[in-house]
């Protein structure tokens, strides 16, 4: 199936062609009759323009015809080495082409203006029209090219994001099923009530990480909902060693935030934290000047499990894609600190299905 000049070069060349080439043609008239022009002879100019815009048409038109066949053999950035070759190897032919039979046309029909201009002015001005054509394609085409490969390269990493989050979703987590198992296996026999407490809230864990399957943002009344659940089962394993504040959030309940976020900080601060009697760790949670704050004191472990790879990036990946403001971390030597951003919902635009 041949294939059309928009599908070789990516552009629809018709308005370039409407705008450009009666100013190409109006340039080079000026160019080869100026004299003409500042003299007012425009009876000689009435036959001059038309023959300027023959000839420029028959260039463009033949240089066209060339770029897209050159276009569909060398497509890549890379070959515009290669496509530059071809199109001066072309304009030599088409040069010689043109003049003779357009010549040899004017001649018979009695059109020749009688003031012939140099051949090498000839030569240089049709170089130049051949330039501007050849350059006004391979602009458009690169420029295209680009845009297709940044928008490519963004929906790649959008994809990437996505499936981290989705692997994320799948995995909250299985250790940290395990340990609410293990939990709730010492709490029948223990003390059934506080069992039945304990898996309703793990429920409820489970729950929202459905609900928000295909949510990119969430608001935070219901991330912080999800997260006293969370906080519940993690009390119940850690007891008075983890010990978290919730502060300042009044006021902020209607913003947005990447589902799931906080729950990834707390894990994370567990993970990489010592907790006991002595050191608890202590996780506080606030807004300040539009940001909600996730901060903990910092008491590092001496051997960390490896990373699964799904953390901080995976939050500022996820946030870059719904805000230009960033996700912030900040580490001193009592505290390790995440800024988020609170992002207004209604900007937000859907997920697709």
């Amino acid at each position: 199936m041949r294939r059309c000049f928009k599908d070789v070069t990516g552009f629809d060349d018709r308005m370039v062609l409407f705008i450009g080439l009666p100013l190409s043609s109006m340039l080079i008239s000026l160019l080869l009759f100026s004299d003409q022009y500042v003299a007012g002879n425009w009876r000689f100019l009435s036959v001059c323009i038309p023959m300027s815009f023959a000839y420029t048409g028959a260039f463009w038109a033949a240089l066209r015809w060339t770029y897209y066949q050159v276009k569909g053999r060398y497509p890549a950035m890379s070959d515009i080495g290669k496509r530059l070759f071809w199109m001066l190897l072309a304009f030599l032919v088409v040069y010689v082409a043109v003049n003779f039979l357009l010549g040899t046309l004017f001649s018979a029909l009695g059109l020749d203006h009688g003031q012939e201009p140099a051949p090498v002015v000839k030569f240089i001005s049709a170089l130049m029209v051949s330039a501007l054509v050849i350059a006004t394609y391979e602009v458009l085409s690169f420029y295209l090219q680009l845009q297709r490969a940044v928008a490519e390269k963004a929906e790649l990493e959008r994809r990437n994001v996505e499936s981290q989050l989705e692997g994320l979703r799948n995995q909250v987590n299985p250790h940290f099923l395990f340990n609410s198992l293990n939990t709730l296996v010492y709490l029948i026999p223990e003390e059934p009530e506080k069992a039945v407490r304990f898996v309703q809230q793990l429920s409820k864990v489970y729950r929202y990480v459905l609900e928000s399957r295909d949510a990119r943002i969430i608001p935070l009344q219901e991330e912080l909902d999800f997260l006293h659940s969370y906080v519940f089962l993690l009390k119940e394993r850690f007891g008075e060693n983890l010990r978290v504040h919730l502060r300042g959030l009044n006021g902020h309940s209607d913003g947005g935030i990447v589902p799931l976020t906080l729950q990834m900080l707390f894990e994370n601060a567990i993970k990489h934290n010592v907790l006991s009697t002595e050191k608890p760790l202590i996780i506080e949670v606030f807004a300040e000047n539009g940001r909600l704050v996730v901060r903990n004191n910092l008491q590092k472990k001496n051997q960390v499990l490896d990373s699964t790879g799904v953390g901080l990036e995976n939050i500022r990946a996820r946030y870059r894609m719904l805000t230009d403001r960033e996700v912030e971390t900040i580490v001193s030597r009592e505290y390790f600190t995440v800024l988020l951003p609170m992002v207004e919902r209604e900007k937000v635009p859907e997920t697709e299905n």
